[in-house]
């Protein structure tokens, strides 16, 4: 399955960063360096590097828990491989815009992680499944939609904070790209989101 081998190639890649400062500075996401020494690159590698053992485990257990869903569904109504690393890897770059044109000239700012497509996939269940629990904060279960909605209201009231080392522009915008990737996938899913309501 496509999640196990993109959780594998993750967590190697970032183990070998723990080690390789060299290596993480040579595929973190640095706006400064996609704009303007043309590694493009950077947008995709970004989300294979993580900062430590905790951020690393938590992004791939949310992944594991929704991915390998998303997956199987998107198989069974037939959009095939394509389109699931479509939103995984544009979840991943939707992500990262928003620092790419904030941060354009800003040498010394970068980001890691996979956090913008791991979003994107949450909130694809979201969409699909608006009903379905999720726990907040690993213990309280409520609907997905609620959870949606705090967790876009978090993001933003985090990201106006500016404090910590979180990129939380890049979870807002996975998310909100997630949320709507199915619907360009197959436009009536839109209607069938409105029927849970």
């Amino acid at each position: 399955m496509i999640t196990y081998v993109i959780i594998g190639l993750t967590v190697v890649i970032s183990l070998m960063c723990f080690s390789n400062h060299a290596l993480l500075g040579k595929l973190s996401m640095n706006p400064y360096k996609v704009i303007h020494s043309g590694e493009w690159y950077r947008l995709i590698t970004h989300g294979f590097v993580h900062a430590d053992m905790t951020h690393l485990f938590v992004n791939m257990f949310t992944y594991w828990s929704f991915g390998t869903y998303i997956e199987s569904v998107f198989r069974y109504n037939d959009f095939g491989a394509w389109a699931y690393l479509g939103l995984y890897f544009g979840g991943m770059i939707v992500a990262s815009l928003y620092d790419l044109f904030r941060y354009r000239n800003e040498p010394y700012y970068s980001s890691i992680g996979a956090s913008g497509a791991v979003a994107a996939v949450l909130f694809s269940c979201i969409f699909l499944n608006p009903w379905d629990k999720i726990l907040l904060f690993a213990i309280v279960p409520i609907p997905g939609i609620l959870f949606g909605v705090l967790y876009l209201v978090y993001c933003q009231y985090m990201a106006k904070q500016r404090g910590g080392h979180i990129n939380h522009n890049a979870h807002f915008y996975g998310a909100v790209f997630g949320f709507i990737y199915p619907i360009f996938l197959e436009p009536r899913l839109f209607q069938v989101f409105l029927n849970h309501f």
